[in-house]
């Protein structure tokens, strides 16, 4: 049987039917969902930074949503032409990446440029065109995206190594990112670096033999996150319960496996910032390696034992934990008994594809610290001896 080329995933069928029939590729599924994620938590990420300032300010109308309304104009115009753009045929596409990557470039040297860029507290990432100001990053993001898929698409055959992958594609990206970072624009920089991870990711599980039921499954999961979220939302009343119950303590620990270890440390950070409690994040495979020495009655732990590869193992720490008379909050799923019954408080999430619940699982981790903030009376819009941006080291 003769084997499917991979790179196929980035090519137009000239034979296929019309574009209006033609149902949408995975690969443009999966972009445009990864597209709209990243547009949901830049505009989160836009509020938080914005609503304290805009509200004490009267050229915004002290209007606390200001920016974000802005925001969902730009939203709403770039939504409508990524849904007019799914519809133009690759070729065509492939054919302009090269003046749509090159007119970007020009944008981002063109904002450093006295006179011609418009500079804003430090940050020079603006176009005036006359009454229009535009920022070339948000260009950048589409050109870069264009020509690297460009790029895959022309390859006559599959690489031999990663490095011959990446190389050509990483020239590309650093330029671009380089040229970001110095605006400094490190949100649109992260933005253009998970998008073209979008595109390395489906073609190397292709190359690897990630089948095609099993892309159709983490799609499907990817496009029910939304959905997700706000259900782990809904659980808002019943962690601030927990967050009452352990509001008094002076320390906890957070533990995960494997990507939820990353999950734990963000908890843990999210604890300290706006808490002040003492927080340490953990392997939960180091438990036994001196963590374990911390465990008393007056330190809860956060596990998170949600059901997936390391599960039992989860169980065996939450046990090892309680039978040192150390008290366990557990991230669980929604209506896990077991997880339930053997810890002292739960942390209900939603579940879903086991590569996308650590992404689940911060969410009822930075609500409990959020509900035991409040109950301590911290003020969680301006952490004490936090600021939005690092001026010195």
């Amino acid at each position: 049987m003769q084997r499917a080329n991979p790179l196929r995933l980035f090519r137009s069928d000239p034979a296929s039917p019309s574009l209006l029939r033609r149902e949408l590729p995975l690969e443009g599924q999966v972009l445009g969902i990864v597209t709209i994620l990243l547009t949901v938590i830049g505009q989160l990420m836009v509020y938080s930074a914005s609503s304290a300032y805009a509200m004490t300010h009267s050229e915004f109308n002290f209007d606390s949503l200001y920016f974000i309304k802005t925001g969902l104009v730009y939203t709403i115009f770039g939504v409508a032409l990524m849904g007019g753009l799914i519809f133009v045929p690759a070729g065509w596409l492939r054919r302009f990446a090269p003046i749509i990557f090159i007119a970007s470039l020009i944008g981002l040297i063109a904002v450093k440029v006295p006179g011609v860029g418009v500079s804003v507290n430090g940050a020079a990432r603006w176009l005036a065109l006359g009454p229009i100001t535009i920022q070339p990053s948000e260009f950048a993001k589409v050109g870069t995206l264009l020509i690297v898929a460009a790029m895959l698409a022309t390859r006559k055959r599959p690489p031999e190594n990663v490095r011959e992958l990446l190389m050509p594609i990483g020239l590309v990206v650093g330029v671009v990112c380089a040229l970001i970072l110095v605006q400094p624009d490190l949100g649109t920089t992260i933005a253009v670096c998970l998008m073209v991870f979008a595109l390395l990711g489906l073609l190397l599980g292709r190359l690897h033999q990630l089948s095609a039921a099993h892309g159709a499954e983490l799609l499907e999961a990817i496009t029910q996150l939304p959905e997700k979220i706000q259900q782990a939302l809904r659980h808002s009343d019943a962690i601030a319960q927990v967050a009452k119950q352990y509001a008094q303590c002076r320390s906890m620990l957070f533990l995960g496996r494997l990507a939820n270890f990353p999950i734990a440390l963000e908890g843990a950070l999210k604890m300290k910032e706006i808490t002040y409690i003492h927080a340490e994040g953990y392997p939960s495979a180091e438990l036994k390696h001196g963590v374990i020495a911390l465990i008393d009655s007056s330190t809860p732990t956060v596990l998170i034992a949600t059901r997936d590869g390391v599960y039992d193992k989860n169980l065996g720490s939450l046990q090892e934990i309680q039978a040192r008379g150390g008290p366990v909050i557990a991230v669980g799923h929604e209506g896990d008994a077991k997880v339930q019954g053997l810890a002292n408080a739960l942390l209900p999430v939603p579940k879903t594809h086991e590569l996308l619940q650590p992404i689940l699982n911060v969410i009822p981790l930075q609500l409990f610290s959020y509900h035991t903030a409040v109950a301590l009376g911290r003020d969680v819009d301006k952490p004490r001896n936090l600021a939005k941006s690092v001026t010195v080291e």
